[in-house]
């Protein structure tokens, strides 16, 4: 039957029945951004469906063709329910399985949270990226030719203290070293090369650093980071921890020896690592921590400028670049780390804005590691591959 409609009082117009037409526009409104929420959400849902299938598939296969125990992924689309899933397991003695919650060392993903404190400092006008080393640190081989920014950037040319505390290891895991000790080996080494003549990755560039950020702020490094960069971005399970151990839950690391076993590396001391490798943190932390890192959240955009001054850097990646403490592989900035028992990559996609984390519980094979994440970046974003493991690895 056709509706009469009237004038009310109050201007809109009211049907018969008593329905006031005004209010039905409204209505109508709501209920068509209800129906295209549903059908978004209805479209995301299928998308994190084929994202189940296609990387759940892919990981299964090749954790076990890398022999990696365990592994936590986190993928995230802007727009898109993200794919956060745990495989394998947390402790091979038990057979717990991993979980999504556990702690892990991130080894040199540290680095970028150092770097970030340097570029602050410099936001600051309290430190300059060209400013020698020598400036802050007097006992450094070459230190009046060496800059903050050739240490940010890996160009130093000095010598790498890993070599010795990384050959010393298997005799005493559980050593605990100062950061005056890992200074001490690098002073006691002609550096390797002129400062900014080649890119060469190397723990000593950010240890120095570290020792720049304590001296310049006043503070000890981890209590910096924890004020300064950890609390700012809400982290609340990422820790520059003091000894070894590591926060619960956790998952147990492994590592290969000299002779080829394989053994649970969980309490070794990373103390060696100090500002180039010893922090801990989560998956879901990271995932806040690698959008920020590449945006340049904390930083000005002067400072996140200076940054992305990307340079080739070979023993990265085929084709990688590096910056001061972040890496470039092919559009995906951030940074990976590899420390006894374990390895992570934290990266950001910005002409995709995805994030993109992998945690895993070993780093007896770090090539196998590498093809990992590689198959896992193809699956996710086929337009923007991971590049080839370095050449002659």
């Amino acid at each position: 039957m056709k509706e009469e409609w009237e004038a009310s009082a109050g201007g809109a117009y009211r049907t018969k029945r008593g329905i006031d037409r005004g209010i039905l526009a409204p209505l109508a409104i709501a209920l068509t951004l209800l129906i295209g929420a549903i059908v978004r959400c209805s479209a995301m849902e299928a998308h994190a469906a084929l994202w189940d299938v296609r990387l759940t598939e892919f990981v299964a296969k090749a954790m076990e063709e890398a022999s990696i125990p365990g592994a936590i992924i986190g993928i995230w689309h802007d727009g898109e329910f993200p794919y956060v899933r745990a495989f394998g397991a947390r402790d091979t003695a038990t057979g717990e399985p991993m979980a999504t919650d556990l702690h892990m060392r991130i080894g040199s993903v540290t680095k970028t949270f150092v770097t970030t404190a340097i570029l602050q400092l410099v936001d600051q006008g309290k430190v300059g990226l060209d400013d020698p080393i020598s400036k802050y640190v007097p006992s450094v081989p070459n230190g009046d030719a060496v800059t903050l920014r050739q240490l940010a950037g890996m160009r130093s040319g000095l010598f790498d203290y890993s070599d010795v505390t990384q050959a010393a290891m298997p005799d005493d895991p559980k050593r605990r070293y100062t950061p005056q000790d890992l200074l001490e080996i690098v002073v006691q080494h002609p550096p390797e090369f002129p400062a900014d003549t080649k890119f060469d990755y190397n723990n000593s560039n950010t240890m120095l650093l570290g020792l720049v950020v304590e001296k310049v702020s006043g503070q000890p490094l981890n209590r910096y980071i924890d004020e300064h960069i950890v609390q700012a971005e809400h982290l609340q399970r990422t820790v520059f921890p003091a000894d070894a151990t590591l926060p619960s839950p956790h998952a147990h690391g492994y590592t290969k020896t000299t002779d080829g076993k394989i053994v649970d590396a969980t309490d070794w001391n990373p103390s060696w690592g100090w500002a180039a490798g010893q922090m801990v943190s989560t998956v879901d932390d990271l995932h806040i921590w690698a959008r920020d890192l590449a945006t340049g959240k904390l930083l000005t955009p002067a400072a996140q400028r200076e940054r992305e001054k990307f340079q080739l850097a070979p023993s990265e990646g085929d084709g990688a670049l590096y910056g001061l403490g972040v890496e470039y592989q092919f559009g995906w900035i951030g940074h990976n780390g590899n420390i006894t028992g374990y390895q992570t990559y934290a990266y950001y996609l910005p002409p995709e804005k995805t994030t993109m984390v992998v945690m895993v519980n070993s780093n007896a094979d770090a090539v196998a590691v590498w093809n990992f994440v590689r198959g896992i970046v193809k699956i996710i974003t086929p337009d923007h591959p991971w590049p080839a493991p370095p050449s002659g690895e």
